[in-house]
């Protein structure tokens, strides 16, 4: 596994400075149950993205998984749907502004790329476009995390 996160966090890496963003990461639903966890991210303040784990709808991975399409936040509190405690990613790391495109694998979303800043923002096309390109391209890695052991 140490390859495959080696080659993750390079391309996660390119991302935070060619956007430029305060923040990405990758959240994956767990092999054998919809549970989404965050195991990959650049830019972190602390450790506790590591120990989040959300529900199959929940959070902006588990809404991004769950429509297979990208979300939006721009000014986080004042334009989110449900609770502010729905989305521990952005509390945990301080975002206030975050965008999120589906990681297809199988033909399923299964994971969820996110670029977040610790401001208020509006996306612009490029930045959007950049991020599925690089959504892509790691979507080539998902056959190794979700069939090795």
């Amino acid at each position: 596994m140490g390859y495959l996160k080696e080659l993750v966090l390079t391309e996660c890496d390119s991302l935070k400075q060619n956007v430029p963003c305060d923040f990405v990461g990758i959240a994956l639903q767990n092999r054998n149950d919809p549970d989404i966890t965050w195991p990959y991210a650049m830019g972190n303040r602390n450790e506790k993205y590591k120990y989040i784990t959300v529900r199959y709808g929940k959070g902006i991975a588990g809404k991004v998984i769950s429509s297979a399409r990208p979300m939006e936040i721009t000014d986080f509190t004042k334009n989110i749907l449900g609770k502010i405690t729905d989305y521990p990613i952005m509390l945990a790391e301080k975002l206030v502004a975050a965008y999120s495109v589906p990681l297809v694998w199988n033909g399923l979303p299964r994971g969820a790329l996110l670029i977040g800043y610790r401001h208020a923002r509006q996306f612009d096309e490029q930045e959007k476009q950049k991020l599925r390109e690089v959504a892509r391209k790691l979507e080539s890695f998902l056959p190794s995390h979700f069939t090795e052991e």
